[in-house]
């Protein structure tokens, strides 16, 4: 906090972060996916089908591993992040088209997704209730959403922990909180949760959820 505070201090630019954050996103995420986390997401990834919408694309790290989609859509409402994810979006196996959204906004019609993707992003949206609300217009009745998010640790000690340093590390991290429980506000938005997997002692979560909503046709 007070490297941040001395930057913007220096450069007039409370915003200096925010802009850097972005460059060196894939640098502080490359040892954890080579450590296994690139092949946890790989997996999830491939299971997405259909008419697909991704939440939160950043620079695009699951795009390699859409295999089985007919199209992607990704929203990613930061442009710097939207920018760098370009190039991935232009190599990918399938069409996907990157587009300047907020997840609590989404610009598309009722039961339109067949697959909802959310990697790492439930940890920084602003109003995720909100967003788990618009997901669940937009997906189809029966559509399967895809979730591998942090969450906050069922333990004393270190649950509490993460409170302590949430506030630091939302401004460290771009808004990211590590004391959101991101698994009760899935169900609590209505969704089926059909399989959770734990991984790096429970703070990481893979979440495969149906959403079950009446449909009228």
């Amino acid at each position: 906090m007070l490297i941040i505070n001395w930057l913007n201090s220096v450069t007039g630019d409370e915003s200096l972060w925010e802009k850097w954050f972005p460059k060196v996103y894939d640098s502080l995420m490359g040892p954890l996916e080579r450590r296994g986390f690139g092949q946890i997401r790989k997996k999830l990834i491939q299971k997405a089908h259909g008419e697909v919408l991704e939440i939160g694309s950043g620079t695009g790290l699951n795009f390699p591993f859409y295999e089985h989609a007919n199209k992607v859509t990704a929203i990613e409402p930061e442009p710097r992040m939207r920018e760098l994810s370009l190039p991935r979006a232009q190599s990918a196996q399938v069409p996907i088209d990157v587009i300047l959204a907020e997840a609590e906004k989404l610009p598309f019609p009722d039961d339109f997704f067949d697959t909802v993707v959310c990697t790492l992003v439930f940890c920084t949206i602003p109003n995720p209730t909100k967003a788990l609300e618009e997901i669940r217009r937009v997906c189809k009745p029966e559509g399967h959403i895809l979730l591998i998010e942090h969450v906050k640790i069922e333990h004393r000690f270190l649950g509490q922990l993460q409170e302590w340093l949430t506030p630091f590390w939302k401004r460290l991290c771009d808004g990211c909180h590590l004391n959101r429980n991101t698994l009760h506000l899935v169900k609590l938005a209505g969704f089926k949760v059909t399989s959770v997997n734990r991984y790096y002692k429970d703070i990481f979560l893979v979440v495969e959820a149906i959403n079950k909503k009446q449909s009228f046709f």
